[in-house]
């Protein structure tokens, strides 16, 4: 009997040797999560470049695309080295419970960063460069603002110091343990930290910098809408990394953020169709990708908490709404918007924010979302939604506007007439895009 127990307990100590290191991994490293946010961060960058670089290439006149090309590239490589500094650092760093505003520089360097380190299951040095990618992004998307008018000096400086000024203390505030995420804000992807952040970014740019010479006298039509079609292809696709990969998991939750991410998409892209068709009797390839991005960026920061009938209607409203936004900048307030970016990218935020907070609900029948936290009503809600998308329009356009006068007494914001009539392939770069 004495000889069976000790059998029984070395088959035990066998059994639990076995599963140990199972257990000890519940928590820890997840391949499928790793290789899912792996590739969300490759589609992530892809929209960058080259899927922005060539949608707002082909949006610009002949003599300016090499500029929109060599802008997004440079502001890659340099963004891409801020955040290995400090941004991440200070995006992502525990500020402590006395500091809701901004991290600190404990990870300066990506220095604790190793291959054994995590962030939740999946490595921390994917999460970081996921990370990487958004703020890559953010500032990218600035420069359809002012394009062919800037110096290209002047991009570089006021790109770089608005990263760490404005995008890096609001990611802190929403994703980092700040304040608007401690109050529970939704913004699943980035309605507040990268559309409305760029889009407001992107009007207060435009006002101050100026109008293009000719603008409204003379028409400023896009040189190739064929790049621009393909630049669009690769954002829609790029976009499913963007919103389900920040689920951070290979889930339920990046599952139903892609089909809502794709169905926001094609209502955006057919609404604003319609809306051209009514107003000028013909639909446009310009009006149907514009439509599909304003799609996109409105349901960023719903993403993770609508269902399908939320994000059809989300995406409706969207291209409806952008489209109106268009129309007002460039018409009635005459302000050169040049490709659009606060009608589509700020107005999206803006309206995909709040949009999270009605959708999200599960009261609304075959629109209902995934539901509040427990103890949260809509009117709660709304509320946080409301708070969050004021403070970060009131926070960017203040510092946006500060940043630009101070970057215009440095090396100064806009070429002169000259070289602008020349265009800033040459001008800034001595070269041509196209040499037929």
């Amino acid at each position: 009997m004495k000889s069976n127990k000790n059998h029984l307990s070395i088959l035990y100590a066998l059994i639990l040797t076995t599963l140990l290191p199972s257990l000890a991994q519940a928590d820890s490293l997840d391949g499928g999560n790793t290789s899912w946010i792996l590739t969300a961060t490759a589609l992530v960058l892809f929209m960058t470049i080259p899927g922005l670089s060539l949608f707002y290439g082909g949006l610009v006149r002949v003599k300016n695309v090499l500029s929109i090309l060599m802008q997004c590239f440079a502001i890659t490589c340099a963004a891409s080295l801020i955040w290995m500094i400090c941004g991440y650092s200070l995006a992502f760093g525990d500020g402590g419970a006395s500091n809701a505003w901004i991290g600190n520089l404990d990870n300066f360097m990506l220095a604790n960063i190793m291959e054994d380190s995590l962030s939740g299951s999946i490595p921390e040095s994917v999460f970081a460069m996921f990370q990487m990618t958004f703020a890559i992004i953010t500032p990218a998307l600035i420069i359809g603002a002012f394009a062919e008018r800037i110096r290209f000096s002047a991009v570089l400086l006021f790109s770089c110091i608005w990263l760490l000024v404005v995008y890096v203390p609001i990611t802190h505030w929403v994703w980092g343990g700040g304040w608007l995420g401690q109050m529970g804000l939704l913004d699943f992807a980035g309605g507040t930290v990268v559309h409305i952040t760029a889009g407001i970014g992107a009007l207060v740019a435009a006002l101050v910098i100026g109008n293009r010479r000719g603008f409204q006298q003379h028409p400023m039509m896009p040189h190739n809408l064929t790049m621009t079609v393909c630049g669009a292809g690769m954002l829609w696709v790029g976009w499913f990394g963007f919103n389900a990969g920040s689920a951070l998991a290979a889930n339920g939750d990046a599952g139903m953020a892609m089909l809502v991410t794709h169905i926001s998409a094609a209502a955006g892209s057919l609404a604003w169709m319609m809306m051209e068709w009514v107003k000028h009797g013909k639909p446009s390839v310009l009006g149907i990708v514009t439509g599909m991005v304003a799609g996109l960026g409105t349901i960023t920061p719903a993403s993770g908490y609508v269902g399908p009938g939320g994000a059809l209607l989300i995406g409706f409203t969207a291209g409806i709404v952008c489209y109106f936004a268009t129309q007002l900048v460039k018409m009635k307030f005459k302000i050169d918007d040049s490709l659009d970016v606060f009608p589509v990218h700020g107005m999206g935020g803006i309206l995909g924010t709040l949009l999270a907070g009605f959708f999200a609900s599960s009261e609304l029948g075959v629109f209902s979302g995934q539901g509040y936290a427990e103890g949260v009503t809509m009117a709660g809600q709304m509320k946080v939604q409301v708070i969050g998308v004021l403070s970060t329009l009131i926070y960017t356009a203040v510092v946006t506007f500060v940043l630009l006068k101070l970057v215009d007494v440095m090396v100064g914001l806009r070429v002169d007439d000259e070289q602008e009539t020349q265009g800033l392939d040459l001008s800034q770069h001595d070269e041509r895009g196209y040499d037929i």
